[in-house]
């Protein structure tokens, strides 16, 4: 079964060569093209794609603004955003919207077809820049008032969660990490469920980030 990818980019020249090398996948299929976040939405859901690719600065409807509708309408639809924005106030905004992942497009291109198979199966995806610029920025992740902070957390979390905690942030799947561990998977599934409850998260992404701050904080 081939990955269902609809592209969304207003730049007529970077969408049609993106798709000319994703297309030449054997596991691709380019069901459709949109050239700004209202028609990414809109072809969203008549074409049921698997993931969409989303570029963020486009006319009529931001990237952002189109993850967001995309995920409320067709949960089961991913989003993963490719773009040139390497800054905070592009990132966090687009990952809270519900994107899988944040790709930048200067991405080696063997690494950004790794990064679609691998957010098809759930895997959170982030571009190698992406958790330094979101940790060189002046203020750090915004973690809601009810959330923890990161001396509380170290308190709240066992050894072992802390380390699935960690395994988090490279966007592992359960059964990934659960090799690392060399422990079961439906073992890590308990921990994660923990840790989101402990720090009163939402989602693996919220974890990841969260991770992020709290080891570098740590270092």
């Amino acid at each position: 079964m081939k990955i269902k990818l609809l592209l969304a980019d207003d730049h007529q020249i970077v969408l049609k060569g993106i798709s000319f090398f994703l297309a030449m996948q054997p596991d691709f299929e380019i069901v459709g093209e949109a050239h700004n976040g209202q028609e990414a939405v809109e072809l969203a859901g008549e074409l049921q794609p698997d993931i969409v690719l989303m570029d963020l600065n486009m006319p009529i409807m931001d990237g952002i603004e189109a993850s967001r509708l995309i995920k409320q309408q067709y949960p089961d639809v991913k989003v993963l955003v490719l773009t040139s924005f390497s800054d905070r106030s592009h990132i966090v905004p687009a990952l809270q919207a519900g994107a899988i992942g944040y790709m930048l497009k200067e991405v080696e291109p063997d690494q950004l077809v790794e990064a679609i198979r691998s957010a098809y199966k759930g895997n959170i995806q982030l571009h190698p820049d992406i958790s330094n610029a979101l940790l060189s920025q002046l203020s750090p992740f915004p973690i809601e008032p009810k959330r923890v902070a990161g001396k509380e957390a170290l308190e709240l979390l066992t050894p072992r969660e802390l380390e699935v905690l960690e395994q988090l942030t490279k966007g592992l799947s359960n059964k990934e990490i659960a090799q690392i561990l060399v422990v079961a998977e439906k073992t890590v599934k308990t921990h994660v469920s923990s840790i989101l409850s402990k720090l009163n998260l939402t989602d693996r992404t919220q974890a990841a980030l969260f991770a992020v701050q709290l080891f570098h904080a740590n270092e």
